[in-house]
């Protein structure tokens, strides 16, 4: 039922808002957990995922910040406005049974990562993205054994199989909700080996947001903000420090 004042556009956008579930718990808490892990419990029972598995995780540091994220919750249940949840939910549903094609995927954005494509000019482009780049290619080449290939533009450049091969290592025991983390991550930015300088501590959160960003915030700089992309670009800011948090928690 809409509104008698509402007008057609606020009838339409009333009618497209998602009917979220009712709050109908009074306290999240997080616990320990039948499997020796940790669990977030409504008013005494476990919280359960979509596809109806037991949301378990293996720190208590995380399984409290996911029982704040339900607290938080109000009159309704949003899932926008809980992006670890949605994260774990995702490890636990998804990752968990796809866990080799998930590194698979991370290893194929290193194919052609953000970070081994840059501007032909201006030289200040250039400057900006070498200044925030070549650090972290470094680092992959030091720690990690990775020499990955440079290109100026759109041109595809192959990568060696070893720096392929150095940039699944790291990925290969992790659990699966720093693996989901990493792919969230490398989705968000573009860049398996961000991604792989996060999981290590190698780079800061806001570090990797902003390297990730020197392309977009450079046209900004010339051309000003636009207002859908702001909102859209604050909603990826939100899921990437989910991501990384579910990494700090875990590290």
């Amino acid at each position: 039922m809409t509104d008698s004042n509402d007008g057609p556009m606020q009838a339409a956008q009333r009618l497209m808002r998602p009917d979220f579930p009712k709050r109908f718990y009074k306290l999240a808490e997080a616990a320990r957990g039948e499997d020796g892990g940790f669990t977030v419990l409504l008013d005494g029972r476990p919280v359960r995922t979509p596809a109806k598995n037991v949301l378990s995780v293996p720190s208590e540091d995380l399984a409290r910040a996911l029982a704040e994220e339900w607290n938080a919750q109000e009159s309704v249940i949003d899932p926008a406005a809980m992006p670890l949840t949605r994260l774990v939910n995702s490890a636990l549903d998804g990752v968990a049974r796809e866990a080799n094609a998930v590194r698979d995927e991370i290893v194929k954005y290193a194919g052609s990562d953000l970070l081994c494509y840059r501007a032909e000019g201006p030289e200040r482009l250039v400057a900006l993205q070498g200044d925030s780049w070549d650090p972290v290619l470094a680092w992959a080449r030091d720690t990690l054994g990775a020499r990955f290939v440079l290109a100026e533009g759109v041109v595809f450049a192959a990568q060696p199989q070893e720096a392929l091969d150095a940039v699944r290592r790291p990925i290969e025991d992790i659990d699966i909700f720093r693996l989901a983390a990493a792919s969230a991550v490398t989705t968000l930015t573009g860049s398996a080996l961000l991604a792989l300088a996060l999981l290590c501590g190698r780079l800061r959160a806001d570090e990797a947001w902003a390297a990730a960003h020197v392309d977009e915030d450079w046209n900004i700089e010339q051309w000003g903000a636009d207002e859908e992309a702001a909102v859209r670009r604050d909603l990826r800011c939100r899921e990437m420090a989910a991501a990384v948090r579910v990494m700090e928690l875990l590290r």
